[in-house]
């Protein structure tokens, strides 16, 4: 069963710090800048589909190989 932890925007710097990430390399993990990830820790509302990619992620669900893999291929039909 995956772990779990908790999803608020509070949070996802903690689990950021936690993984020893900086911010622009967690934020283009999910296709996001790291300044669009500045706006969401600021109280902007995160988009479903990206808050539902870092749920999955920090939810252990999908690895940062399948974000990767993910990131190429939309990128690559645009």
């Amino acid at each position: 069963m995956a772990r779990r932890k908790s999803f608020s925007t509070d949070d996802i710097r903690t689990n950021r710090k936690l993984s020893g990430l900086n911010q622009q390399e967690f934020w283009s993990r999910f296709g996001i800048t790291q300044s669009g990830g500045s706006r969401y820790k600021s109280g902007r509302n995160i988009p479903l589909p990206a808050a539902m990619l870092i749920w999955l992620r920090e939810s252990d669900c999908i690895t940062d190989k399948d974000l990767a893999t993910a990131l190429k291929k939309v990128r690559k039909n645009k």
